[in-house]
């Protein structure tokens, strides 16, 4: 009669649970990159938001203004980026694990709705960004025109009848 010992039968079920547990859990870097993400994301929303013309944050200077939004757009940026690296992260995990031969078939993971629209609402991020990154003009705004002097001698009002 064969004798299971309950030492080697109690590895074995904490590693199978060991294996279950892993694969359906989100790594915490994960989270914390997508939190810094959304914080930056938010924060680079209220520093462009200063940066508007139609807010008095700032002064009245043009320029300023749109430095503080070029500012908000950098911002943007970082908040996007972490979002991104947090998002193809996780698919990256999941990917793994999907095609990881040792990892049962009822706790392998697909792609969800959530990790497209994350991706879309980063790219959005990214496109918000750029855009406000790039409209920062030139602190004098050079004219591409010459100026045209004007050879007419100037008009009187004894011309006029």
């Amino acid at each position: 009669m064969d004798v299971v010992r309950f030492s080697e039968y109690r590895t074995d079920a904490v590693q199978s649970l060991r294996l279950h547990s892993a694969a359906g859990q989100c790594s915490p870097g994960h989270r914390a990159l997508m939190i810094v993400g959304i914080i930056v994301s938010v924060a680079g929303l209220g520093v462009a938001c200063m940066g508007m013309k139609c807010t008095n944050c700032g002064g009245d200077d043009r320029v300023r203004k749109s430095r503080i939004a070029m500012t908000g757009g950098i911002v943007l940026l970082v908040g996007a980026l972490c979002a991104i690296v947090a998002c193809s992260w996780f698919a990256h995990d999941v990917i793994r694990a999907f095609y990881n031969p040792f990892t049962p078939v009822n706790t392998k993971f697909e792609f969800g709705a959530a990790i497209f629209i994350a991706w879309a609402g980063s790219f959005l991020d990214v496109l918000g960004g750029a855009m406000l990154a790039a409209s920062c003009p030139r602190s004098k705004q050079v004219s591409k025109y010459p100026a045209v002097a004007s050879n007419r001698p100037p008009s009187s009002a004894k011309e006029y009848v």
